[in-house]
């Protein structure tokens, strides 16, 4: 394994591009399932996550090509409809594999997922909606077993917003007879990429973007081609704070300032310079950060996975803030690694207090979780001294490159072998 090692002061200036969207691209890549023939995904980034997922598609017998950000699949050869357990441990998103295969076999046998220790996140709701759409479900052995010989279109509510439950549903509605309504549905500009994706596949899609969409079943879909993932938001938005709790200037390229109104405006809050440009959005910042309230909410409001990075910012403003986290209200594992680092943070419930501190500094580290490890790097970057960071392959998992993209902005920060 890897650590990453940061000398923190430096302030971070100049450019740097935003890569495709982890939670846009592995979506895509289950909607491959659905159509016999070549699909072509560009501006793919090159993450853990996305390697885990090529490689389950390769298990169940599709062929896929991946380089420069080009990922080819090609479905027509599969011949198994199991999601083993030994790749679905890793990687929560491989649940999304359970809709497509049962729309096109019949029948998925899918390990439960597993993913970052960031709390309990069941897929009742997956269920419940493949239910309404006629399988029957069944779970032995650790592994989900639906079976539908056809799927019916029907009206499923969801008790919650869910994301992946949402894409699944989509997925596994877009060939079922008949027209199938999701009420409650994410927003999320990813599963607004996964529906107008299935559109140009041959899908009939309506209320994209809204909580209520209408997919009306077709009997095929055609292969995907050339098909731009879209911007990682979460990326931009770590850079984002990057340049603000550095001090920094930084013009963030190849991201959608539309996609991100609930952290521009928390951040023009807090006393940071947002500007929109036209190649991207520029963030700068010299002076004093002040401290506000948050709370997470499902898409358009505050996203839960910026939640981690923002308590290491108001880890360094002037005041005292409280950060509510009601998606995943156990995502606070990376408190403790910022409090090694000198950040003043009690947890209360399902909140995190905190209270600015002139500096932080550094001190060895360990990532629990994705976004926690974005955390430590971005404390690492504004604290005094080095600060090591273990256990960088859940970085890895959703950012393609960081810490070199970092470097190229001024930060001293480097890998070594743990």
């Amino acid at each position: 394994m890897e650590k990453i090692i940061v000398e923190g002061g430096k302030r971070l200036e100049g450019e740097i591009a935003v890569s495709g969207a982890k939670n846009a691209v592995l979506p895509l890549m289950a909607a491959c399932i659905l159509a016999h023939g070549e699909c072509t995904l560009n501006n793919v980034p090159d993450l853990a996550d996305v390697r885990t997922m090529a490689k389950l598609l390769q298990i169940m017998g599709a062929k896929i090509e991946f380089e420069n950000g080009r990922m080819s699949i090609d479905s027509s050869s599969m011949n198994s409809w199991e999601a083993p357990y030994d790749l679905v441990k890793t990687m929560r998103a491989s649940v999304l594999v359970l809709g497509p295969l049962t729309a096109r076999f019949g029948k998925a046998r899918v390990s439960l997922p597993g993913g970052c220790a960031i709390g309990e996140r069941p897929i009742d709701q997956h269920l419940k909606g493949l239910a309404i759409l006629g399988a029957s479900i069944e779970i032995e052995e650790g592994y989900v077993e639906a079976v539908a010989p056809v799927l019916k279109g029907g009206i499923i509510p969801f008790d919650i917003s869910t994301v992946t439950g949402t894409e699944n549903l989509i997925l596994s509605a877009a060939l079922a007879e008949g027209e199938t309504i999701l009420l409650n549905a994410a927003c999320e500009p990813e599963v607004s990429d996964l529906a107008n994706a299935l559109n140009q596949m041959g899908a009939d899609i309506k209320g994209i973007g809204t909580d209520i969409i209408t997919i009306s079943g077709v009997k095929e879909l055609s292969p995907l081609r050339d098909y731009d993932v879209m911007p990682d938001r979460i990326e931009a938005g770590t850079y984002m704070i990057a340049a603000a709790i550095t001090r920094g200037d930084l013009l963030v390229r190849n991201c959608k300032f539309e996609n991100m109104g609930a952290l521009i405006g928390k951040l023009i809050e807090i006393g940071v310079r947002v500007t929109r440009e036209s190649d991207g959005i520029r963030i700068s910042s010299d002076g004093q950060i002040k401290s506000i309230d948050i709370t997470t909410l499902p898409y358009p409001g505050f996203p839960t996975d910026m939640q981690a990075q923002m308590m290491t910012l108001m880890s360094t403003a002037d005041g005292l803030s409280v950060l509510t986290e009601t998606i995943f209200p156990q995502r606070f594992l990376h408190a403790g690694e910022l409090r090694r680092m000198g950040a003043d943070i009690k947890l209360v419930g399902n909140s995190a207090v905190v209270r600015g501190v002139h500096a932080l500094s550094g001190a060895p580290t360990m990532a629990s979780d994705l976004r926690a490890s974005a955390s430590l790097v971005l404390a690492a970057l504004a604290a005094t001294g080095k600060t090591e960071i273990s256990r960088v392959y859940h970085l890895d998992r959703g950012y393609d490159k960081l810490d070199r993209k970092l470097e190229t902005l001024g930060a001293s920060i480097w890998r070594e072998k743990e």
